[in-house]
């Protein structure tokens, strides 16, 4: 998604619903018109999450041989840097947290914003689609095509257009299975010289009624949900001079300690452009 900055712990931005279309949108000539009060805008929020990894090496690890790591320490700054940044992925695609400005504060996570798709039978219920509150669960069913396709025409009907189903690897390769059992029409590949003949098990790319959206699995997602996003209209914000600040604990003894910090925040501009498919089974 897109990145941002941002200068205070919350962060606001304002949505904008168009009227219906009308069909009686006609007048005579040098009628008089008459003004009508301007539609408002929704303003939303989110509050900065702080996360952080911290590290401590000791003098010994910067001296010694380490099979090609000049410093411990900067391989251990790049190490947790990356873990830091898996950490605020799961964060956003695979918790389920409202937006709270009570110590420690926490970034509402994608599930809280959505409120296109389907939920399970029963209690399953969608949030306000505000960040503040979440996801009721409701029946766990197995993911179907047609699960897809009326998401897409949700957000799409929404003004959004999903071009990324993100799916755990369980659902990517669920999602696989649907075409390869013979729910979706593949294309033939013509090839002008001979070559070694490749069987394909895997669906890159979904032609829907209401838009293209490309498969693409995350590492950190739990089976029990799909997005549908639209990454025109979400963004990742952090504060001026806390995105991934590094920060010297000092010496403690013979080791030095450091701590990677980000303070950061979800911003979905337009949360009706994105679906969600929520209560699966995982098959």
């Amino acid at each position: 998604m897109k990145k941002e900055t941002s200068n205070g712990i919350f962060t606001e931005w304002q949505t904008q619903e168009l009227a219906s279309a009308a069909t009686n949108n006609h007048v005579n000539e040098g009628a008089a018109i008459s003004t009508a009060a301007a539609t408002p805008t929704v303003r939303l929020g989110n509050y900065h999450q702080i996360s952080v990894k911290s590290f401590a090496t000791s003098g010994t690890l910067d001296a010694v041989d380490t099979a090609g790591r000049e410093r411990e320490h900067n391989y251990q700054k790049v190490l947790k840097a990356l873990e830091l940044r898996r950490d605020i992925e799961k964060s956003i695609t695979d918790t389920n947290v409202a937006r709270s400005g009570s110590e420690p504060r926490k970034s509402a996570s994608l599930m809280t914003w959505i409120t296109n798709g389907s939920v399970g039978a029963g209690s399953g219920a969608f949030s306000a689609g505000t960040g503040t509150d979440t996801v009721t669960d409701g029946t766990d069913r197995a993911l179907t095509l047609a699960l897809i396709e009326d998401g897409m025409q949700d957000a799409w009907t929404d003004g959004g257009n999903p071009s990324m189903m993100l799916a755990s690897a369980t659902n990517r390769a669920n999602f696989s299975d649907l075409s390869a059992s013979g729910n979706l029409v593949s294309n033939d590949v013509n090839m002008t010289a001979a070559k070694e003949v490749a069987y394909v098990g895997s669906t890159s790319v979904f032609l829907t009624d209401f838009g293209t959206v490309e498969a693409t699995p995350s590492r950190f997602m739990s089976n029990d949900k799909m997005f549908l996003l639209d990454p025109e209209f979400a963004s990742l914000c952090t504060l001026n001079g806390r995105n991934f600040q590094e920060k010297d604990m000092g010496d403690t003894g013979d080791s030095q300690a450091t701590m990677l910090i980000t303070e950061w925040a979800l911003k979905v501009l337009a949360p009706k452009a994105h679906a969600g498919i929520f209560d699966l089974s995982g098959s």
